[in-house]
């Protein structure tokens, strides 16, 4: 899919007023996600002893009184974080990829023998409510997303809904949490806590000592330049690697998920490394350099570019940014996150062959 289109459907699932990604603390924050931001305990035992939990979010509780076995997931990743804690849901709502079920390749080995879920498509009006009750469902996540209140009530006339908590903005949940909140839902604390270590400990196997003294960002070349703020989960990856983003960065874009940048701002693109998501490096990357106002920062002349075919599997797995779509990136982009910033610039950033 065209970035043209892929950005047109992601603004309007979004929604104007859903660009915003909040205060969301960093990717590599380890909180405990399992109490509310008054501090109660909404944890649950793994067991027929889980039930009946109580989940906080922004529109209130929702209570569940049994294991959920026919779930839909509303939220644009949420599908991730169920089938990693061994449920595969009856319906996903599609966002990139145009994967059989919504079910990216780093997480297809985790449907077994399962019948992949039905798609509900995004049409950028908010839930296919009436597709929804079809699937029958007894749960529905909608954790990444921005579900307003009314399509909240709606959803809820038919199943326990676990909307997108109040201690960030929507689409500001950070993957460990988003996680660990759907462990409860479905009686897998345990479960939940130990995926997201483990997957951690991969993120942290991919850092290199150099990435702690390195600045970072991540950009994509559409309608100019186009930089992902803080709150984005690809900046979050970056910072969890172990790098810093430029100063002042969430300052120039103000309080959304990215922004276009004037040509007078390209010095923030000007970093130890740049992650620049395209639809294809030949033509994109000379494009690019054709511009002086960026092709003569020291990051190019330097050989510091790393490029992201953001229509490939690592793309998607890249603007996915879960507990199953992360491993699958580190080990892609970390070599050449490692070739960028070795300090010689005669080294090569090798592009990951497809997907």
């Amino acid at each position: 899919m065209a970035r043209s289109q892929r950005t047109t459907r992601l603004a309007a699932a979004l929604g104007s007023a859903l660009l915003l990604l909040g205060t969301a603390t960093a990717c590599g924050d380890d909180g405990d996600s399992s109490k509310d931001s008054a501090g109660k305990d909404t944890s649950a035992k793994s067991g027929d002893s889980a039930y009946p939990v109580t989940i906080p979010h922004k529109y209130g509780t929702t209570k569940i009184d049994r294991e959920p076995k026919r779930i839909v997931t509303v939220g644009l990743t949420d599908q991730d974080a169920v089938l990693a804690l061994g449920k595969v849901p009856v319906g996903t709502t599609e966002w990139i990829g145009g994967y059989p079920g919504a079910v990216g390749p780093w997480a297809k080995d985790k449907l077994g023998d399962a019948k992949p879920p039905t798609v509900l498509k995004d049409t950028g009006t908010g839930p296919q409510v009436e597709k929804i009750a079809a699937l029958k469902p007894d749960l529905i996540i909608a954790l990444y997303g921005g579900l307003t209140k009314e399509q909240y009530g709606s959803l809820s006339k038919f199943a326990p809904v676990i909307a997108q908590p109040k201690e960030y903005n929507d689409y500001g949940m950070p993957w460990q949490e988003l996680t660990k909140r759907v462990g409860v839902a479905l009686g897998k604390s345990a479960e939940a806590t130990k995926v997201v270590a483990d997957v951690q400990g991969k993120i942290a196997a991919a850092a290199r000592p150099e990435f702690k003294n390195a600045t970072a960002l991540m950009a994509t070349p559409y309608e100019g330049m186009f930089v992902f703020g803080s709150q984005d989960p690809r900046s979050r990856l970056l910072t969890n690697l172990g790098f810093k983003l430029p100063g002042g960065l969430d300052k120039a874009i103000g309080d959304q998920f990215g922004a276009n940048i004037s040509k007078e701002r390209t010095d923030l693109l000007d970093q130890s490394a740049i992650v620049w998501m395209v639809t294809d490096v030949a033509k994109e990357s000379a494009k690019l350099h054709k511009d002086a106002s960026y092709g003569d920062l020291k990051v190019v002349k330097e050989g510091r570019e790393v490029f992201v075919h953001e229509s490939s599997d690592y793309g998607h797995a890249t603007s996915f940014g879960t507990v199953l779509s992360l491993p699958y990136v580190v080990e892609r982009l970390g070599p050449q996150l490692a070739a960028a910033v070795d300090g010689k610039p005669a080294t090569k950033v090798a592009q990951p062959t497809a997907p």
